[in-house]
């Protein structure tokens, strides 16, 4: 009995499907964080843009 259990734990702790799991997680997770960087980047660079157009068109100025 205690030589299955030995086995059993012994098989468990030599798997590597919980560290690679691990990674991806990381990996996801930095993924992630770069993702809501650029779109934070690009939402404030629109911001600024459509604010620019919208000053220009309310002053009459023409963009050509």
């Amino acid at each position: 009995m205690l030589a299955k259990v030995t086995r059993h734990i012994t098989a468990f702790l030599k798997k590597e499907d919980g560290p690679t799991a691990v990674e991806y997680a990381v990996m996801l997770a930095l993924i992630i964080v770069v993702c809501i960087a650029a779109i934070t980047a690009l939402g404030q660079s629109a911001s600024e843009t459509f604010a620019n157009v919208e000053l220009n068109a309310a002053a009459g100025v023409n963009g050509s």
